[in-house]
Order: structure tokens, then sequence, then C-alpha cells
């Protein structure tokens, strides 16, 4: 396992993160305690250090797991949780970003967590009711408690990301350091807008989703490479879908590996700073899932892979990078210029 730093911050973070969402069985899949347990410790034994949560993940059972995994080894790990989610139905301040959610949402998370602080808190998704400045502030005050080591955010738009560290930085207020997305060769939107701010921004990207639900697994697939079948408006059962999973499977049969691993290691080769989190309900899974880190594709692979998968960016990205634009922007010059920034 190799570690990296996360985001612009010092916090050395192994390559891979554990999401922990399947700890648990309340919502009609998942591990019990004792298979949770296999999974974390076969993550750990790995090299792994890097765990994702949240406050309602399996309606707190998640959390509960991983306080007792964790116990006497605290130090070694770096938990990451989430507030905005409610735990009260009906309760119009129990869910929300705003700041009596966090704090109440927080002190839960810390009590099932057996902690008495997390490394990452996230904002879990954004509620468009809550100002920037007020997400900031509390986040902020959390941390200058000792409650919170580093924030981050995820499932928001990039402009909102932006501006909200923009006015940390001119406030001396905590910065986010990363921002989770769910990100795969089947779902790429991302890099429209969300990953190049996080490149521009020095953001770590924790990708949840990098299989597309198990899709780029080829579980989908007949031996002959056929689809079991295809779903009417699903991104992950359609047509094009389909011709993207069997392109890793055929690469997975290249290299000797499984198309886990392939599609793993195509989102290594996107960036330094991209964290897939993995999940796993059995031990088995896990460890099958770890071999990713091994595995290296060539860059013809890669460009196979980037072909099948490709998306339109649209305006202003598609606009910008046309010929004609480059034309009247760089004057013929464009193919002399050597642009760092855009590596």
């Amino acid at each position: 396992m190799k570690y990296k730093l996360l985001g612009r911050s010092g916090l050395r973070v192994s390559q891979l993160c554990l999401g922990a969402m399947s700890m648990g069985e309340e919502w009609g899949y998942g591990a019990d305690e004792v298979e949770s347990g296999k999974v974390f410790k076969a993550f750990i034994d790995n090299g792994g250090n890097f765990i994702d949560t949240a406050n309602r993940y399996t309606e707190g059972t998640s959390e509960k797991y991983l306080g007792k995994f964790i116990s006497g080894m605290r130090n070694s790990i770096v938990l990451a949780t989430k507030y905005t989610l409610y735990t009260e139905r009906g309760n119009p301040n129990d869910g929300g970003n705003h700041k009596k959610n966090m704090i109440q949402s927080l002190e839960g998370s810390l009590k099932r967590l057996n902690t008495d602080y997390v490394d990452v808190l996230y904002l879990h998704a954004w509620d468009f009711t809550t100002s920037v400045e007020e997400v900031l502030r509390g986040l902020d005050d959390l941390v200058r408690a000792g409650k919170v080591l580093y924030i981050a955010i995820s499932d928001t738009p990039a402009w909102i990301i932006s501006k909200a560290n923009t006015i940390a930085d001119f406030r001396g207020w905590s910065p986010f350091i990363a921002v989770q997305l769910e990100y795969s060769l089947i779902t790429r939107d991302a890099e429209r807008e969300l990953i190049p701010m996080a490149k521009a921004l020095d953001l770590a990207v924790t990708a949840w989703g990098p299989l597309a639900g198990g899709a780029l697994t080829g579980k989908y697939l007949n031996d002959d490479g056929t689809p079991k079948r295809l779903k009417e408006g699903s991104k992950r059962l359609n047509e094009k879908s389909i011709a993207i999973t069997k392109e890793v499977v055929a690469i997975a049969n290249e290299i000797g590996c499984t198309a886990t691993h392939v599609a793993l290691a195509w989102q290594y080769g996107q960036s330094q700073q991209i964290f897939p989190i993995v999940g796993a309900r059995t031990e088995k899974q896990i460890i099958d899932t770890l071999g990713a880190i091994n595995i290296t594709i060539s860059a013809e692979q890669m460009n196979r892979l980037n072909e099948v998968s490709k998306i339109e960016y649209g305006f202003p990205n598609d606009f910008l990078t046309g010929d004609i634009v480059k034309n009247v922007v760089y004057g013929g010059m464009y193919e002399h210029i050597e642009n760092h920034r855009l590596k």
C-alpha cells in the first residue's frame, strides 16, 4: 500500500479508502459485525489506514461497528465521517447543513465511534438553504475545539466549493481539503467542473462508486460478452456502459487480473490525488479488491478505456478547446506553446 498526502493537508492516507456503508444489515444488504470486522482487519493488515463512514450509514450501525474495531489503534487510523443527513424523521432541524444539525450530528457520531475526535468531517450534501459562511464558521469552530482535525465536502457543485475555500482563505478559517464525488469509467461527469476545480485548489478527490455499483466487475455480462440485461434510463446498464465494461474485461484478460483491478487502475491513472473508496460485504471481496494496488495498465490500454468511456464536456469546455477558438486566441501558435497547467 502506498500513502499520499490528502489534498492541501499534510495528512498521510492510504491510496485506497475503505468505505463502511456496507457495515450493518439495516438497509437490506451489507455484513454483520463479525464479517465487517474481518473486512476491516483485512484492509488494515494490507496497509490501509483511511476509513470512510457517515452518521446515517446503516442507521448508525456502521459507526458503532467502527467504534469497536478501532479500539486500541485510534492513533493509526484516519477516520472520516459526515454530517447533513437526518437521524430523526419529521424533525425540521435534524438534517441539513446548518450549525445546529452540524453540532448534534457530530456529537452523535463521536459517541457511536467511541472517540473524542474525527480526522476528517465531511459536509455530506449541499442543502441550498444554509449560507456558505455559516457552514464554514461552524466547521472552523469544531476544528478549533479539537473535535475535528480537517474538513471536507461531498456532493456539492464546484462553484459553491470554490466560493467556500476562497472565503476560508481570506478569513483565516479552516478550508476544505477534499471533495467526495461519484467517479468511475461509467460516470465521468465530474471531469467537467469538479475534478478540474480540485486540481486547481489542491483538493483531494475521494471517489465513491468507482466500480459503478459493481457494473464494472463484469457481473452483468454473460460468458460470451452479451449483457444479461439492459435497463431503460439506467446509466449503469445501458449500451454504452456495457461497451465500457466489455473493454474493461478484455484488458483484464490481457493482463491476467480481474475487471475490478483494471477499473481501479484506470482511476489511479487519472490523477495522483484521486482516492477510490472501496467497500465490501465479505473478507474475500476486500482482499480481491486490494489486489488492484499491484496492477499497472499500459498507455495503449489506458487510451482504449478513455476512448470507449469518453464524454462530451459541454460549453464552455468543448468551445474553448475547439480549433476555431485556439486559432483566434493563439494566432496559429498553440502547438508551439508548452502549457504546464494542462498536464
